[in-house]
C-alpha cells in the first residue's frame, strides 16, 4: 500500500487554503463591514495645563475649535454602540507647536484595537498670554413673569462684586458681569441661587469656561424684592382764569390712570395721585392748551411708577368762546345705521370727531352726546371709502337741547367691504 504524503499536491492544497481565507474574509465582511460615522460636537479636554500656567501664564482658546467632529472607522457592530458620549478629545499641552497648536486626539474608551478615529479640525488653537485679574460689580438680569399683580422692586447680590482671572484680553474684553435670575410666578420677597454670565461691550456673552472666579461653591445668590402693584387714577387742578369772553370747559389726560407699585402698607388707600394746579395755568388763555407734566415727583415716598418711562403725561385743557363748547368723541363710539347686508363697515380707529356746539352756558355745561353721535349708510350700496356726515340726535331731552345747535357738520372717513359668502350666510343664520 503506497504511504499517503502531506507534500503531495502541496501547491493545490496552498491554493485551497488561501481561496478559504480569502472566502472567510468576504463572507466575515459581508455581515458585518467596516464603515465609518463622523459624531460632532464633541469638547475638548485639555490636559498638562502646568506647562503654561507655572511660568504665571494663561491661555485662550481661539476660533472655536474647543469643539470638534469625530470620524471613526470601525466595524458596522462596533459604530451601532456608539454615541457622542462615546468620544474622548483630548489636547496635550505638552504637545504644543508654535506656541499655539496643540494636536488632537480622539479615543473610544473600551474598543481599543478595535477602531481608528480622526478630529476635525486637528489642532486646538490657543494663544498664550500674560494673566490679568479685574473686579466686577455684579448687575442683575431678570427673566421670567411674576404672579399677577406684582413686580420685581429692589435687588441685591451675595456677593457685590466678583474677582475674574484670565487671559489678558479675555478679561479686558469684559464689559459687565450679570447675575441672571428666573421670577417666574413669584409673589413674595425671595432669595434666588443665580447664574453667572459675562458680555462685552456689544452685549455678546463670553466664554465663561475659560475664566476662574472667587466664588467659591456658594455662587450667586440675588434678594428678590416683589412689591404689589396697583391703578392710580391722575387728578388734575387748574390755576389762574383765561380772558374775558372765554371759558374753561374741563381737561383731559394722556394716560388717563397710572400703575404703580409699593409694599401692601404703602399702597393701602392710595386711589388717586393729586397734581397741584400750579402745574397747570390758564391765565388769559383764548384756546385749546396743551402740556406735558412729569408727574414723578408728586409720587408719595415708598411708591413708584412700574414702567419708570411712564412719568411724563400729557394734558390738554379746553378753552372755549363762552356759549360755545367742543367735544371730541373716538369714532368707535359714533352708531352706524341702515348698513347694506352685503357691506361690511371699517374705521380707523385712531380717528377722533369733533363736534362744535353753541347756546346757553348753562344747557352747553349739561350737554351730553353719549349715543346720540350717529351715521346714516342708507344711500351707500357700493364698496369703497366714503365721507360720511355724522348726525346728531338732540330732540332726545328738549329740556337741554333746544337751546343748543351744531355749529358745523363734520364728517367721518368710512370703508365699506363686501362681504364674502361664508360671512353672509352667517349672518343670515343669526337673523
Amino acid at each position: 500500500m503506497k504511504k499517503y504524503k502531506f507534500t503531495n499536491n502541496l501547491g493545490l492544497k496552498m491554493m485551497a487554503l488561501a481561496f478559504a481565507a480569502l472566502l472567510w474574509l468576504i463572507v466575515v465582511n459581508i455581515d458585518d463591514p467596516v464603515e465609518t460615522s463622523t459624531f460632532r460636537n464633541i469638547d475638548v479636554t485639555v490636559q498638562n495645563t502646568e506647562v503654561v500656567t507655572n511660568e504665571g501664564k494663561t491661555y485662550k482658546i481661539l476660533d472655536d475649535t474647543q469643539k470638534v467632529s469625530v470620524t471613526v472607522r470601525a466595524k458596522r457592530s462596533v459604530l451601532a454602540k456608539l454615541s457622542s458620549s462615546s468620544i474622548v478629545a483630548t489636547a496635550d499641552m505638552s504637545e504644543m507647536q508654535f506656541s499655539s497648536l496643540i494636536p488632537i486626539t480622539a479615543t473610544v474608551p473600551g474598543y481599543e484595537g478595535k477602531y481608528t478615529a480622526e478630529a476635525t479640525p486637528g489642532n486646538l488653537k490657543v494663544k498664550v498670554e500674560d494673566q490679568k485679574k479685574n473686579v466686577f460689580p455684579l448687575n442683575v438680569s431678570v427673566s421670567g413673569t411674576p404672579r399677577d399683580g406684582y413686580v420685581v422692586g429692589k435687588t441685591t447680590t451675595n456677593p457685590e462684586k466678583i474677582t475674574v482671572r484670565g487671559s489678558e484680553s479675555l478679561v479686558k474684553s469684559i464689559d459687565k458681569a450679570v447675575a441672571k435670575v428666573d421670577v417666574s410666578g413669584l409673589s413674595k420677597t425671595t432669595v434666588l441661587q443665580a447664574e453667572l454670565a459675562y458680555y462685552d461691550r456689544n452685549g455678546n456673552p463670553l466664554d465663561k469656561t475659560q475664566l476662574k472666579d472667587n466664588l467659591g461653591e456658594d455662587g450667586i445668590t440675588v434678594e428678590v424684592e416683589m412689591l404689589n402693584t396697583k391703578n392710580v387714577t391722575l387728578n388734575f387742578n387748574v390755576s389762574g382764569v383765561p380772558e374775558d369772553g372765554y371759558t374753561y370747559s374741563g381737561l383731559t389726560c394722556e394716560p388717563e390712570k397710572i400703575q404703580v407699585c409699593g409694599t401692601a402698607e404703602d399702597l393701602s388707600g392710595f386711589n388717586e395721585l393729586d397734581i397741584p394746579a400750579s402745574e397747570i395755568d390758564i391765565s388769559g388763555a383764548t384756546e385749546k392748551m396743551e402740556k406735558t407734566i412729569d408727574i414723578g415727583p408728586y409720587l408719595p415716598e415708598g411708591i413708584e411708577l412700574v414702567d419708570k418711562t411712564a412719568n411724563n403725561v400729557v394734558v390738554t385743557v379746553s378753552i372755549e368762546q363762552e356759549g360755545a363748547r367742543t367735544i371730541e368723541l373716538p369714532v368707535a363710539s359714533v352708531r352706524v345705521i341702515n348698513v347694506q347686508d352685503n357691506l361690511r363697515v371699517s374705521f380707523d380707529d385712531n380717528t377722533d370727531i369733533e363736534l362744535q356746539f353753541k347756546g346757553t352756558q348753562e344747557a352747553l355745561d349739561n350737554l351730553e352726546v353719549n349715543n346720540a353721535v350717529y351715521i346714516d349708510l342708507k344711500n351707500y350700496t357700493k364698496p369703497g371709502t366714503h365721507e360720511v356726515p355724522v348726525n346728531v340726535d338732540l330732540n332726545k331731552d328738549e329740556s337741554s337741547s333746544s337751546n343748543i345747535t351744531l355749529t358745523k357738520t363734520p364728517t367721518v372717513k368710512v370703508t365699506l367691504i363686501e362681504k364674502d359668502k361664508e360671512e353672509e350666510q352667517s349672518v343670515t343664520k343669526e337673523e
